[in-house]
């Protein structure tokens, strides 16, 4: 990957609050030489507020979030960055590589296309077109599948089937999970509050889960890193998808409401936009009022919450 201190910020770039983005940059920089990465893209993202088109500040919050592996959030901003000319060397080639990783060959191609258009003898560049140019030809689409197949024959595995205790697993029949994939998509928080379920059960089922590389609440990730996707795609050029990346601080919320989202870990609006109303209202203290507060704040901006698939 490109490293986000190759990009500067043009001094002829229209700022809206120069000094607060500068402000906030610095407590970024702070929080990075710290190894606080969470401290550092929350000061980035706040940045970003202060200054939403300074390509600079969206390739930093980009990368960091692409190193935490939130590559979807990271591919809109990485995008965003490249919507003004000439677009930003750096993040095309990290598209490139996100692109190229996801299997998306022909997308990881016109990125690199767009970079050698700019820079003929780019050396990175020309080589990883000539991997992907290779891989493209050697693609292999049965591969994918028999992964998807063998992901959700371990999903559907009765949870009898794993050494748990009994009160474990009767505690878990109470809850209505029959299966591993039921497991994943309860979290850690719902299973701990549960009647008669303490904490040596909720440490055996985590290292259980552990041990096949799996955890509580993957199956929820797993579910809202898809909405963001179809989220982004959807909005893509309509103006509406700058405001996937804002912090949902910006909303305004009142105390209750702030703290479910945090709950959730709930950041943005797009990780809000990607939760149904029935996550939301899973959360204690979380009411009706406190729901409609967040939708009419969603609607403000064009968004809205999730709804499932009948």
């Amino acid at each position: 990957m490109a490293d986000p201190m190759d990009t500067v910020i043009g001094a002829g770039e229209a700022q809206r609050d120069a000094k607060a983005a500068a402000a906030h940059l610095d407590a970024a920089e702070k929080a990075d030489k710290a190894g606080d990465r969470i401290g550092a893209v929350m000061a980035y993202r706040k940045a970003l507020a202060a200054d939403p088109t300074n390509a600079a500040i969206l390739f930093a919050l980009a990368y960091r979030l692409d190193l935490m592996g939130e590559e979807d959030e990271a591919v809109a901003l990485y995008e965003r960055a490249c919507e003004r000319a000439p677009a930003p060397i750096n993040a095309l080639m990290n598209l490139a590589v996100l692109a190229e990783d996801r299997g998306d060959l022909a997308r990881a191609e016109r990125c690199l296309r767009q970079v050698l258009e700019t820079n003929p003898n780019h050396v990175r560049a020309r080589l990883f077109m000539k991997d992907v140019q290779a891989s493209r030809d050697m693609a292999v689409e049965e591969e994918p599948e028999r992964d998807v197949a063998k992901r959700r024959a371990l999903y559907d595995t009765p949870v009898t089937d794993f050494e748990l205790s009994v009160r474990a697993r009767t505690c878990l029949k109470k809850m209505n999970i029959r299966t591993l994939g039921d497991l994943l998509r309860i979290t850690e928080a719902e299973l701990a509050s549960y009647k008669n379920f303490g904490d040596q059960s909720l440490v055996e089922i985590k290292q259980m889960l552990a041990a096949k590389g799996l955890r509580l609440g993957q199956g929820l990730d797993d579910a809202h890193r898809a909405a963001r996707r179809q989220l982004t795609d959807s909005l893509r050029g309509s103006g509406k998808d700058a405001a996937l990346g804002k912090p949902v601080s910006d909303l305004n919320l009142s105390v209750r409401a702030r703290k479910a989202l945090q709950l959730l870990n709930i950041q943005t609006l797009g990780d809000l936009a990607s939760h149904t109303e029935a996550e939301l209202m899973g959360v204690k203290n979380f009411g009706a009022t406190s729901l409609q507060e967040v939708k009419e704040r969603l609607v403000e901006h064009g968004l809205s919450l999730r709804v499932l698939d009948a």
